[in-house]
């Protein structure tokens, strides 16, 4: 296909035998508009005329499409008639290469194709809160985009908030607080619930978990029962290495315990000890972290959220340090895909 830059783009038409070269304005192929007034994210673009292209378009525009995802986070790409995972997939590789395989898993998630999973697989009626994928790991991906393929008829969005947003709401004096101390996360694994650690590493052999843990900054100690406890102190905030901005690019609210399901909590709590739990985080240096302290991180969280009702076709594409997601409980059938993309290190930013 011939090559467009950004303010110009070429269609073929064919007629009575004859190929004919029509020439589009950008503007004139693709609408761009937000979803509601004042809000930054997501951009939604929609195509102008009939029978785009997608996959072609966004191969042609990757810097037109890379400017507008870091200036707002989140791109929702609607009504473009996509019809597959596997055209999803190569929309994928399209616009910002192959997708990246899900490693040091937290969640669980069954692989679709290639490196295409599902998105989070966990009870329908249980909300996730909003999080920036894998940003406890010292590799991440710095983009992260899911397919609608059905959406469940009731609730099942993915809510996203800025992160820029996040990190101006939060009290100067908090975030200070967490500069400097750092958080930490502490995973135990092999008690019957989440993740057994030969899910979470993919891998049964104790010595090549060791072997990750030690390149990965991550304190193991196997305990009886083969059971494994891992500990890591992580940033709470980076700066973009694009943009240079601040941005809250963390999972010390995620995974803390105060900020699971009330049901799930209480369930929790009567069955472990707290150094036992899951999943917990606390400041760097081990201790607890204040309950006010908790609840202002995700009050700034939910003033930022922002949702819409998934349709079916649709894509998000997110900046994964810009633009933290999270799910909706919901009802009926639902399937979202997700792929991660652009392997980004600590180093970087």
């Amino acid at each position: 296909m011939t090559q467009m830059s950004d303010e110009d783009s070429l269609l073929t038409a064919f007629g009575r035998g004859k190929r004919k070269v029509v020439r589009f304005s950008q503007e004139e192929l693709v609408t761009t508009s937000c979803l509601n007034h004042g809000q930054r994210l997501p951009l939604v673009m929609q195509p102008n005329t009939n029978n785009l292209d997608l996959l072609a378009w966004a191969g042609d525009n990757r810097v037109y499409i890379e400017g507008a995802l870091w200036k707002h986070g989140a791109i929702l790409f609607r009504g473009f008639n996509l019809k597959s995972v596997t055209e999803f997939e190569r929309f994928i590789r399209a616009v910002s290469g192959d997708a990246l395989a899900y490693n040091e898993r937290s969640s669980p998630r069954s692989q679709i194709s290639g490196h295409i999973y599902t998105s989070t697989d966990y009870p329908a009626d249980k909300q996730i809160f909003l999080h920036n994928e894998q940003s406890y790991n010292l590799l991440f991906p710095l983009k992260i985009l899911f397919y609608c393929v059905n959406a469940s008829r009731e609730g099942g969005a993915t809510p996203i908030a800025d992160t820029r947003r996040v990190f101006d709401r939060i009290s100067g004096e908090v975030r200070e607080r967490f500069l400097k101390r750092k958080y930490m996360y502490v995973r135990n694994f092999g008690d019957g619930f989440g993740l057994g650690w030969q899910e979470a590493f993919r891998t049964s052999s104790k010595s090549k978990v060791e072997e990750y843990c030690h390149s990965n900054q991550i304190e193991c100690e196997w305990r009886r029962g083969n059971r494994l406890r891992t500990k890591q102190v992580r940033e709470v905030a980076a700066r973009h290495p694009k943009t240079g901005e601040w941005v809250w690019f963390n999972h010390l609210t995620f995974f803390h315990s105060s900020t699971l399901d009330r049901q799930i909590q209480e369930e929790m709590m009567s069955a472990f000890a707290e150094e036992n739990l899951p999943n917990n985080t606390y400041y760097g240096d081990g201790q607890r972290i204040e309950e006010e302290v908790m609840t202002h991180l995700r009050e700034a969280y939910q003033k930022e959220k922002v949702r819409f009702d998934w349709q079916e076709g649709d894509i998000l594409m997110l900046d994964n340090m810009l633009a933290a997601h999270g799910r909706e409980a919901y009802a009926g059938d639902r399937s979202v895909a997700v792929g991660m993309v652009e392997a980004c290190s600590w180093d970087r930013v």
